[in-house]
């Protein structure tokens, strides 16, 4: 669906991270994927088609729940039938993968090897000093999808509390119906317990198709996070 560009960062004056760190911000992620599996939550998309000025011209919309089920298997539910007036937008499978896996994004040991991981310098992010740890994918096969961006990762524990990027591949071609273009979108996450969970991804880009761009908006929320049979408590940032 976009493309927009990338924060800067202060390369130039920026320490380098500790030797190993990738490999440390890998384990990181691992730990908070393993404990998000382990927690409810409801997820709302909202998908809009904009004209020129900015005005809602269509809009996809679906609300699910990750729930457990009564003997401890993890499952989704649709909250309601998911509605859509959308006139151009076509949404496709990889959109919906995108959506359960790409945004929401954890770099776990499993995916590195898929990457190529480039130190980008330091920022801070509403007060936390964070290193920039830039991704692509080293080669991408037929059906897979993959993350191409940066993750902002915090310097004291290799957390990551931010995500900025697009998903990949984008499939550009001549043939009416079957072009497949994806956002730029930004995830931001809050501290759940001790970990960094996705709360909110947001994207507002113009898809370049041939047959004329189409700008979108799109919302992502993760919200009400519990621990199974356990209240957790969100630390929005």
């Amino acid at each position: 669906m976009l493309a927009l560009g990338f924060l800067s960062t202060r390369e130039a004056q920026a320490a380098d991270p500790p030797s190993g760190w990738v490999k440390r911000v890998a384990e990181t992620e691992a730990a908070s994927n393993e404990a998000r599996g382990h927690y409810t939550y409801r997820q709302t998309v909202t998908i809009e088609e904009l004209d020129d000025h900015g005005g809602r011209t269509g809009e996809y919309r679906e609300v699910r729940d990750i729930i457990f089920s009564p003997t401890g298997e993890r499952t989704e539910k649709f909250i309601g039938t998911p509605t859509s007036n959308l006139k151009r937008l076509i949404l496709t499978d990889e959109d919906f993968q995108d959506i359960r896996q790409i945004q929401p994004v954890l770099f776990i040991p499993e995916l590195v090897w898929n990457y190529e991981a480039k130190y980008r310098g330091e920022e801070n992010v509403e007060g936390t000093d964070c290193w920039v740890l830039g991704v692509r994918p080293k080669q991408i096969l037929d059906g897979q999808r993959f993350f191409d961006g940066m993750f902002w990762v915090d310097q004291r524990d290799c957390s990551v509390i931010r995500n900025e990027g697009q998903a990949v591949p984008q499939r550009f071609s001549s043939r009416p119906g079957k072009e497949n273009l994806f956002p730029h979108f930004t995830t931001i996450r809050g501290k759940v317990g001790e970990h960094w969970f996705p709360l909110h991804t947001h994207a507002d880009d113009v898809l370049p198709f041939r047959t004329g761009p189409i700008r979108l908006r799109m919302t992502i929320r993760y919200l009400n996070y519990k621990k199974f049979s356990t209240d957790s408590t969100i630390t929005p940032r």
